[in-house]
């Protein structure tokens, strides 16, 4: 009998409507260890233009654990599903990390509902990342040999994206954002699932013309600036800025910055 692929499972979302109801919709998705709260400094300044979807992935959050592969397939089938069920069909999309990725994933198969895309520190879903494979191998194995609380703790204390925040926990808010990483259950951790093979085609993100803001802070990790030097070229039309003061994430440690650039950006893309 041939098989049956089961519905992918909607990831969590908090619908903030502080916007009336014709306003824009801006999906905000994002990365790995966090959830929607990593946004906090974002939801009032955006708020009063758009219907914010604030979404949480698979594994993370509000959203359940499931049996694995936690990946970019699982993640924007679970971001698609959430979108569907609340009857989205166009938006606006805003996406850190693995939460950029997961951008550039829609923007290939769903070209034609992703009106504009602001991309933080964007992982490419094919692309090597040497910091980033490094800290996610150093934590599994942490989390499976001494446990999750363990992995986060390692995680937050040697992972290059969060050094900024390390450096200068007072302005970076660093413990607001270890709290958020307390909360992250550590299923991608614990999972040992064998990765699926990525179905995944830049050409098809490059074909969608979609309007791209590409953020970096100037002090991000190395691979993200190298990546991100790389990408914006390939994307027709993409602008990309480097914000002073920030480093991994630069809408949770230089907001202001941010919140202005993302309403600038979307504000001239018109309705």
């Amino acid at each position: 009998m041939p098989q049956t692929t089961a519905a992918p499972q909607p990831a969590f979302t908090r619908v903030v409507a502080g916007a009336p109801g014709s306003a824009p919709v801006l999906v905000m998705v994002h990365g790995a260890t966090q959830d929607q709260r990593t946004f906090a400094a974002q939801v009032p300044v955006f708020a009063p233009h758009y219907r914010l979807v604030l979404v949480d992935l698979p594994g993370h959050g509000g959203s359940a654990s499931q049996p694995g592969p936690y990946d970019f397939q699982t993640y924007t089938a679970a971001v698609t599903a959430a979108l569907d069920a609340l009857g989205i069909e166009r938006f606006f999309y805003f996406g850190t990390h693995t939460g950029a990725g997961v951008g550039l994933m829609l923007m290939a198969r769903h070209a034609s509902r992703v009106r504009a895309a602001v991309l933080e520190g964007p992982v490419l879903p094919d692309a090597p990342l040497p910091s980033v494979v490094t800290a996610q191998r150093e934590a599994r194995d942490v989390a499976r040999s001494g446990g999750v609380a363990a992995a986060r703790a390692h995680w937050f204390e040697t992972a290059p994206f969060f050094r900024t925040m390390r450096e200068d926990p007072v302005r970076c808010r660093a413990a607001a954002q270890r709290a958020i990483i307390d909360d992250f259950k550590g299923g991608p951790w614990l999972d040992s699932t064998p990765a699926r093979a990525l179905d995944f085609n830049l050409d098809d993100v490059v074909r969608s013309a979609c309007p791209v803001l590409v953020l970096n802070g100037a002090d991000d990790v190395p691979d993200f600036l190298d990546l991100a030097t790389r990408l914006t070229p390939r994307l027709p039309g993409a602008r990309r800025m480097l914000l002073d003061g920030g480093g991994g994430f630069p809408h949770w440690e230089v907001p202001a910055q941010v919140n202005v650039a993302v309403l600038q950006f979307l504000g001239g893309i018109g309705a």
